[in-house]
C-alpha cells in the first residue's frame, strides 16, 4: 500500500501505519490492541520513505472505575515495532481493590507480537491482518496466596483484523483466541490455562470519531472462572497523534464459580509518536 493509498484511507478510518491518530491503541496490557483485546494491526508509526527499522512509540494511560466493586484501576504503558512486523510492549498496572483484601496490587505486562500477514498483501484487497503473540504477566497481589495462584503467568492468542472501506462508513472488525492461565486478567493471579475467544467491532461514521464494542470470553483458571468481559467504546482521534477515549465497561458479577468485577467507566489517553 503506497503512502497516498494509505493516508485517503487513515484520514477516514483507522490504520496502524500512518501518523494519523487510530488503532492500534496501547490496550490495558499494554499491547496493540483496543482496551482487553490485541488486534492484529502493529503498535508504532514508520516515517515514509525512509529505511526507518524501529518505528516511533506510543504511549498510553487507562482510568477504570469499577463502581460496585470499589475498584480503581489504572495502567500505563509503551509499544513499538521493529521491522514491521514484530511488536514489543510494556504495561504497568496499578489496582485499588480494598473491599477484596489487596488494596494496592501491581502488575507488569512484556508482550511480543508478530505479524503473519499484513491486510491487503499479494494483492488480495480481501485479506485480513493475521497476527500471533504473547503477554508475560506478573502481579504482586496478596490474594493470589491466599488462593493457591500463581503470581506470574502468560496469555497466548491469535487474532486477524480487517478494515472494511467498502461499507457505507468504514468498519474495522477483529476476532481471535486466546489461551491463558490469568484471573482476572491477570491481577488476581494465574491458575490452570484454559482457551477463550475474543472480538471487536468499531465504526467510522466521521474521520475523527469512531465507535464500537468490545468482547472477551472468560477463561476458566483452576476453580475460578472468569466472567466474561465487554465494553462499549467511543475514541475521538483529537489531533494526527492523541486519542481519547471513554467507554462503558462490565466485567461481570460474582455469582456461583463466576468471578467478576462489575461494571463501570472508562477514560483513555493516547500518544503516537
Amino acid at each position: 500500500m503506497n503512502k497516498t493509498t494509505s493516508s485517503l484511507l487513515l484520514s477516514s478510518a483507522l490504520l496502524a501505519s500512518s501518523a494519523v491518530a487510530g488503532v492500534p491503541l496501547n490496550g490495558l496490557q499494554g499491547d496493540g490492541g483496543i482496551a482487553f483485546n490485541p488486534v492484529a494491526f502493529l503498535a508504532g508509526t514508520y516515517a515514509d520513505g525512509t529505511n526507518q527499522v524501529v518505528s516511533a512509540p506510543q504511549v498510553g494511560a487507562w482510568y477504570t472505575r469499577l463502581d460496585g466493586a470499589d475498584i480503581d484501576w489504572a495502567a500505563l504503558s509503551a509499544s513499538f515495532s521493529v521491522a514491521k512486523r514484530l511488536e514489543l510492549s510494556y504495561g504497568y498496572g496499578w489496582t485499588d481493590a480494598n473491599k477484596y483484601g489487596d488494596d494496592s496490587v501491581s502488575t507488569h505486562n512484556l508482550g511480543a507480537k508478530l505479524a503473519l500477514l499484513q491486510g491487503g498483501e499479494f494483492d488480495l484487497p480481501w485479506l485480513p491482518a493475521v497476527a500471533v503473540g504473547a503477554i508475560y504477566k506478573r502481579t504482586d497481589a496478596a490474594t493470589a496466596d491466599a488462593l493457591g495462584l500463581d503470581k506470574d503467568g502468560a496469555d497466548f492468542y491469535a487474532v486477524a483484523t480487517k478494515l472494511v472501506t467498502s461499507t457505507p462508513v468504514p468498519v474495522l472488525l477483529s476476532a481471535g483466541v486466546q489461551y491463558s492461565d490469568e484471573v482476572v486478567n491477570g491481577v488476581v493471579g494465574h491458575g490452570d490455562y484454559g482457551f477463550g475467544w475474543f472480538a471487536n467491532v468499531d465504526l467510522i461514521p466521521v474521520p475523527w470519531l469512531a465507535v464500537g464494542a468490545e468482547y472477551k470470553s472468560g477463561i476458566d483458571a483452576d476453580d475460578v472462572h472468569n466472567h466474561d468481559y465487554y465494553d462499549l467504546h467511543a475514541a475521538w482521534f483529537a489531533t494526527e497523534s492523541l486519542t481519547l477515549v471513554a467507554a462503558y465497561v462490565d466485567t461481570g458479577s460474582k455469582s456461583g464459580s463466576r468471578l467478576g468485577v462489575g461494571d463501570g467507566f472508562v477514560l483513555s489517553a493516547q500518544y503516537q509518536f
